[in-house]
């Protein structure tokens, strides 16, 4: 699978996220890049919102990970502190990539930072800023 589009507002956001979330079930690991701002956590808020949750989601980025109640568990990390694997398995994050125990869904930002750590990957999420409100949407299927 593999689905490109071009979003300029929320109403788009939301309306790909709910898409989206119709092929996620526990245990899957998805990755999500872009630039700071490009819309990573608005689009986590918008699947997570589909899953059938009225949590607040927030960024991670001081928490690290937070935790929502959906339809299962989902896991939302920020790994944009970390510097490396190393300093993600210092906080015991290496359980919640073990798709044999994971008991929900983990979104990952900045997985680039903790390269080597996530070893499965269902789906990533490129999100490229084409302007102040226009992005480019490209999600695939993980390897």
């Amino acid at each position: 699978m593999k689905i490109k589009m071009e979003i300029s507002n929320l109403r788009q956001t939301s309306e790909l996220a709910s898409v989206f979330a119709k092929v996620i079930k526990p245990p899957m690991v998805i990755l999500l890049n872009g630039d700071l701002g490009s819309g990573k956590t608005t689009f986590v808020k918008e699947v997570v919102k589909a899953l059938g949750s009225q949590d607040l989601v927030t960024s991670p980025t001081f928490t690290l990970l937070n935790t929502y109640n959906a339809n299962f568990p989902v896991y939302h990390f920020d790994m944009y502190r970390l510097s490396s694997a190393e300093d993600a398995l210092n906080v015991g994050f290496e359980e919640y990539f073990d798709k044999k125990t994971l008991d929900g869904v983990c979104f990952v930002e900045w997985s680039e930072n903790v390269e080597g750590l996530i070893h499965e990957v269902d789906y990533v999420i490129d999100i490229t800023k084409k302007g102040d409100k226009l992005r480019t949407v490209v999600i695939k299927e993980g390897k």
